[in-house]
């Protein structure tokens, strides 16, 4: 009886290891707050993939004027999609791009939880020592 008893314990723990994995693949979806606290990102799927697209700015009507692509100046920062092509692997979201509108520079970048309402991102050039962190907090 011990044994079965064991057994079962082991087998309950395995399904909830593998659960908590899955929940933590996808606990940055949802809507973040800028550190500077000026303007908001939807953080969505597509397959496998994480993106990031502005929802909201206090500077409504805000164009892309740094785009280096003359083309997509005239577009609207809100609606655009800074996030893109991230994967999660184990801890963290990693091989993605950020898009910076101030600069109309787009960089290479990680991203992880600090906590459950903090999300680190990491922009960089080459490798992520050379590079800057903001902290977006989760809206509730």
């Amino acid at each position: 009886m011990k044994k079965i008893i064991n057994t079962l314990a082991m087998f309950l723990l395995i399904i909830s290891v593998g659960n908590a994995q899955s929940i933590t693949k996808d606990a940055i979806l949802g809507e973040w707050l800028s550190q500077e606290k000026d303007g908001k990102v939807l953080i969505f799927k597509q397959g496998e993939k994480y993106f990031g697209k502005v929802i909201w700015g206090k500077a409504t009507g805000r164009k892309d004027e740094k785009n280096p692509d003359a083309s997509l100046r005239h577009r609207d920062i809100i609606g655009s999609t800074i996030l893109k092509d991230f994967v999660f692997k184990g801890k963290a979201w990693e091989d993605g791009s950020v898009y910076d509108p101030n600069n109309g520079k787009t960089y290479s970048c990680n991203m992880k939880l600090k906590s459950i309402d903090e999300l680190e991102i990491r922009g960089f050039i080459g490798f992520s020592l050379l590079g800057r962190t903001t902290v977006w907090t989760k809206v509730k």
